[in-house]
């Protein structure tokens, strides 16, 4: 798997515990069911302590934390964003006690793409929400093959295939995202372009159905969220 290229026509790069993935799902999917397309839907395991410290929360409350004043003040300023976003798709969006380790839901994403891809919106729409609200647990296998179950996803084979071979391949992917260019979620790749973010979903509708007319400017559309 080469981080930019796929036999797609668009890659779409989301980790599950990034807010700003959730929102862009819903419109994400619905531009895919609209062009009667196939996205490579693909994990981008962030490393958030890296870029934005880590803490801990308990019963809404701080207990442990390694973050600067400005790495709240980004962090709060992040779920404001995507907050506004989520409660117009009529989803709630609760900030996280914990910076969760989402290698394992991730990998899932692979495994829905390998053995039954016409199931993968059913496990995004499943798992994003549900997440969100924290009603997950998603460093619980058992917890993510029942999320691949709710979704109509075969289970059998997947933790063995998820701490072996499906794991050598989310990593060895996520070692080439870096050096590619690729940083954060939801992260658009198209011919070797590369664009961050939900607003640039217009330019990719655009580019998909042919660069018919001026190119659209960037931003976010209302209808569908």
């Amino acid at each position: 798997m080469h981080a930019l290229q796929s036999d797609s026509p668009l890659i779409v790069y989301i980790d599950i515990k990034s807010p700003y993935a959730f929102v862009a799902i819903a419109p994400t999917l619905q531009l895919e069911a609209e062009l009667g397309l196939a996205f490579d839907w693909r994990p981008l395991t962030l490393d958030i302590p890296s870029y934005l410290g880590s803490a801990r929360k308990k019963a809404g409350k701080v207990v442990e934390s390694k973050r600067s004043p400005a790495q709240w003040n980004a962090v709060r300023y992040a779920y404001r964003d995507a907050r506004r976003y989520a409660e117009m798709q009529g989803h709630m969006l609760k900030g996280t006690e914990k910076i969760w380790d989402t290698r394992q839901v991730n990998t899932a994403i692979l495994w829905v793409n390998r053995v039954a891809r016409d199931r993968l919106a059913a496990f995004l729409t499943h798992v994003y929400p549900a997440f969100w609200r924290r009603e997950l647990d998603v460093e619980d296998m058992s917890v993510v093959e029942a999320c691949l179950a709710a979704a109509g996803v075969p289970v059998a084979g997947f933790a063995g295939w998820c701490e072996g071979e499906g794991r050598q391949a989310h990593d060895a992917l996520q070692a080439q995202l870096h050096p590619a260019g690729i940083y954060g979620v939801p992260t658009y790749v198209f011919e070797g372009e590369i664009l961050f973010g939900r607003e640039h979903l217009p330019y990719v509708r655009w580019h998909l159905t042919g660069r018919q007319g001026p190119a659209p400017d960037i931003a976010y559309e209302v209808a569908g969220c």
